[in-house]
């Protein structure tokens, strides 16, 4: 792609669901978005057009459009980013100040992302496998990571770092992320919970500070 989408094309990826990059528009503007690589039209009815991750990385460049951005490429389990900007989901990866919103209304959202990032999983992986992570979920580690163990109902840690709850950070290795929790059994339920996600998870102990940490990867088969 060598021109910017149009104005009124970037107002149809910006408006995209987060989770699941289904879009809305019409029919000439997903037409073109289809023509210049930015989305695809599912093969099986209601035949809904999805972004493609060329789609996700114009969405996500816009300050405009809420993503988080990923922080530096370390771990560090005492700090989060900043979250998503008021009207975009983004799941909880653990120490956010302020933290999003809590109860009924957050538990419906939590659960509709995790049903649409499966829904994902089904359209774009070439068996239309859900067992296992997809493209989005590998180029956002953290984030995915994040939205499997909320969805799970794993407790998220709060904006003091002496608090209990899992933290997911990124990781200097490529395809990883490190999950902490100071609980040894609640750590460890967060392996299985995600393994049962497709990832692929071993637990360390980190040589300086002797901090028990797992070290989670998208599982490719």
């Amino acid at each position: 792609m060598t021109r910017p989408p149009t104005a009124a094309q970037r107002r149809v990826i910006d408006a995209a669901d987060p989770a699941t990059g289904r879009l809305r528009g019409t029919p000439a503007q997903l037409a073109a978005l289809v023509g210049r690589g930015l989305a695809f039209r599912h093969p099986r009815p209601p035949h809904d057009h999805f972004l493609t991750p060329a789609g996700h990385r114009i969405r996500e460049a816009d300050p405009g459009a809420g993503q988080t951005a990923p922080g530096a490429g370390r771990t560090e389990p005492g700090r989060a980013g900043p979250p998503a900007a008021s009207g975009v989901f983004a799941a909880r990866a653990g120490g956010e100040d302020p933290p999003p919103g809590t109860g009924p209304a957050r538990l419906r959202e939590v659960r509709g992302a995790w049903e649409g990032m499966l829904e994902l999983r089904r359209m774009t992986n070439t068996d239309g496998a859900t067992d296992r992570p997809c493209d989005w979920e590998r180029s956002h580690l953290v984030r995915a990571a994040a939205l499997a163990l909320e969805a799970a109902g794993h407790r998220p840690a709060g904006a003091d770092p002496g608090d209990g709850g899992y933290r997911v950070r990124e990781t200097p290795q490529p395809e990883a992320v490190a999950v902490y929790e100071p609980d040894g059994e609640a750590l460890r339920a967060c392996a299985a919970t995600l393994e049962r996600a497709g990832w692929q998870v071993g637990e360390y102990t980190e040589p300086r500070t002797r901090t028990r940490h797992l070290l989670a990867s998208p599982r490719r088969v």
